[in-house]
């Protein structure tokens, strides 16, 4: 309860001086900044949140050796978000009333996050949604303490849905195989909207929602290997992507159809020699260990090179999204310091100044605009194989740039994207060769 308390009586100090403002509030300098994250220890969705808690403990370890935030060392505490949004409400309750932890970040579930948005305001919890992707976060909220420091389902699908119309613009039908949950729903009728604005004549022929956590998706390739689709749309993600491409794989449908895989950079290392070349996949924002313009970059080649040594495993966007929110602390923390007259800022004071920040984590800078929201470029490319790693890898990579991928402060998604014309695709930056086969 250390920063609360400290704000707290700040706050009330202020409040007795007229003319004191925000900004002349003082908060004691803390012994050291403590940090709960919510991220998935287990289940399926563990492929995502281990590699996001390893990236954390990497970069926290990193940040101290420097120095921790502004001469104050950095620690987490790590709970399971895996059990669902009761427990993790209860999670992040204990670790604010109990704990006393300084900043929040939670969480990697869009339903937690919805979930933590409202607990947040009433216990005044400076929150970073740190991976979460749906776009109503702040679309139908207007919190105060929660921020999001990377993009969200309209940017992902977008970016793809743009990709695939500059690269195939011949297709002529589509089919789609997501999980039957909130996610693979609502980032269908994104894809879909988007798809009915820019290219209205193509044929939606199977829309299928097999359950999560599938095994089996004998019968949805079966239906679509009869219906011969030029293009296969699956946001799927995790182990549920995984089995359906390996399946999809063997029995001939992806050598039928282009796939389009919006989330599928997390899969390309699981699935070694199985993904074949030529199918579009995404990263979740410009995330990528083999980055165009960041591969060579020491930050980045640091990284990469210190999560191989403690994991064996290369960085995935998971990783970019951890880092890119504690980037943005530590900015904040630093702005706020140096706009407080080199005092402690109170967590009002790193409100301020979170909105309207930009920083920089791993690749490209983000910026967080007044909505909380942050914009950040897209990277899609297609799958090529044959080269140095022994699993596919990007190429062909476009980056999208974040101001033609977000609908502005006021307008919902759905409802922005209704209005695009194919004037947008005039936007897209050409293709880069990644330079890794």
């Amino acid at each position: 309860m250390r920063t609360r308390a400290f704000a707290l009586i700040a706050g009330i100090a202020a409040a007795l001086v007229p003319g004191t403002s925000a900004w002349a509030q003082q908060t004691e300098k803390p012994d050291e900044i403590l940090i709960g994250v919510s991220t998935f220890l287990s289940g399926p969705a563990s492929v995502f949140g281990v590699p996001g808690r390893n990236a954390a403990e990497i970069l926290i370890e990193q940040m101290n050796q420097d120095g921790g935030i502004a001469g104050v060392p950095v620690r987490a505490l790590f709970i399971d978000e895996a059990p669902g949004p009761d427990h993790v409400v209860s999670e992040f309750r204990r670790l604010v009333e109990q704990e006393g932890v300084d900043v929040t970040f939670f969480s990697i579930s869009s339903g937690n996050c919805l979930a933590i948005g409202p607990v947040a305001e009433d216990l005044q919890q400076l929150n970073i949604m740190w991976d979460c992707g749906t776009q109503v976060i702040f679309e139908d909220n207007d919190y105060q303490y929660s921020f999001r420091t990377q993009g969200y389902a309209t940017s992902e699908m977008l970016a793809a849905l743009f990709y695939l119309l500059k690269n195939q613009p011949e297709f002529e039908s589509i089919a789609v195989v997501n999980q039957d949950y909130a996610w693979g729903r609502e980032s269908w009728e994104m894809f879909r909207t988007g798809l009915e604005a820019l290219k209205p004549d193509v044929q939606v022929v199977a829309e299928l929602f097999p359950r999560f956590g599938a095994p089996d998706y004998s019968t949805e390739i079966s239906r679509l290997l009869a219906l011969r689709p030029d293009v296969v749309l699956s946001t799927s993600w995790g182990g549920d992507l995984d089995t359906f491409v390996r399946q999809a794989a063997e029995r001939g449908l992806m050598q039928q159809a282009t796939f389009v895989l919006p989330l599928a950079e997390s899969s390309l290392e699981r699935l070694g020699d199985v993904m074949p070349a030529g199918h579009i996949v995404g990263a979740r924002g410009d995330h990528y260990f083999l980055h165009p313009e960041y591969k060579d970059n020491p930050k980045l080649a640091g990284f990469v090179e210190a999560y191989r040594e403690r994991t064996g495993e290369y960085p995935i966007y998971p990783t970019f999204h951890m880092a890119a929110a504690l980037s943005a602390l530590k900015a904040a923390y630093e702005q706020g310091i140096e706009g407080n007259g080199g005092e402690w800022p109170s967590t009002d004071q790193l409100i301020d100044t979170l909105e309207g920040l930009t920083f920089e984590g791993l690749t490209r800078p983000v910026t967080i605009r007044e909505d909380h929201q942050g914009l950040e470029d897209q990277l899609i490319g297609v799958t090529a194989t044959g080269g140095e790693y022994p699993f596919a890898t990007i190429d062909d990579i476009v980056l999208f740039p974040s101001e033609i991928l977000y609908a502005p402060v006021g307008q919902t998604s759905l409802e922005w994207v209704q209005t695009l014309t194919p004037a947008v695709l005039d936007q897209v930056p050409p293709p880069v060769k990644a330079g890794n086969q």
